[in-house]
């Protein structure tokens, strides 16, 4: 979260669905800890850390019960709860950059049901046609502040904010940056060349192996003289009885 604390969703022992804030820095309790419900849905969170509000929609549920944290004991205060008639097989949350902010839109979430997909709208009322600064301030946007191999190379950076007070204005296609590394640069060093009296055989058991492979031959042939001596008797006895 905003604040680097971890909300969880999970279940009790008594299979009853939970919610749980926890504290980095200790983890043998959480600091906020409510019981829901016992249906079995499980339960998924969508937070906003503009407004540090967490959204909870139970997969098989026909509601969105929504939470505000604060850094003030019981921490996790429930403000309201969103019903229709219909459950939901999943749901997906807009990016805050894609809301209305002149109709005062807080939150856009995608509803899946079996044959279609309903959006549902989450708005404050205001009467002032204003921007509400206190709705959106600063978010996200979609320039990366770090680029892949910087990444990987262990660097870290905050996210690049973005004003919503004119309204999101989509950016410029970026240049696509492909670093090719030839594999042969990270190729291991050659080890030493072995010697030629490494790479000779022992002579015993070279000797063996010829004297295997002798007598196989004779046994092959052997074999072979036999079926031929069959072959020919079995020929004079079908002669024979003709």
């Amino acid at each position: 979260m905003a604040d680097g604390k971890i909300f969880t969703t999970g279940f009790s022992k008594m299979s009853e669905r939970q919610l749980g804030l926890w504290d980095l820095k200790n983890f043998e309790e959480p600091i906020a800890l409510q019981e829901m419900d016992t249906s079995n849905g499980v339960l998924l969170p969508f937070y906003d850390p503009d407004s540090s509000v967490v959204y909870l929609c139970g997969k098989g549920d026909s509601s969105i019960r929504y939470f505000e944290i604060t850094d003030e004991a019981p921490y996790v205060h429930y403000l309201n709860t969103y019903s229709s008639k219909e459950p939901q097989r999943g749901m997906g949350f807009m990016p805050k950059r894609g809301l209305d902010v002149s109709k005062c839109e807080i939150a856009r979430f995608f509803k899946l049901h079996e044959r279609k997909c309903e959006p549902i709208v989450m708005t404050v009322p205001r009467k002032s046609d204003l921007f509400q600064d206190d709705l959106y301030p600063d978010t996200p946007g979609p320039e990366p502040a770090l680029e892949a191999d910087e990444w990987l190379s262990g660097k870290d950076a905050e996210p690049i904010l973005i004003s919503l007070r004119d309204g999101y204005v989509p950016v410029k296609n970026r240049e696509l940056k492909v670093v090719k590394k030839n594999i042969l640069d990270n190729k291991p060093p050659p080890g030493p060349r072995r010697s030629h009296s490494t790479c000779e055989p022992d002579r015993p058991a070279l000797e063996e192996v010829l004297e295997e492979i002798r007598a196989l031959k004779e046994t092959v042939q052997a074999q072979e003289k036999r079926i031929s001596d069959l072959e020919n008797k079995l020929c004079q006895f079908t002669n024979g009885t003709d």
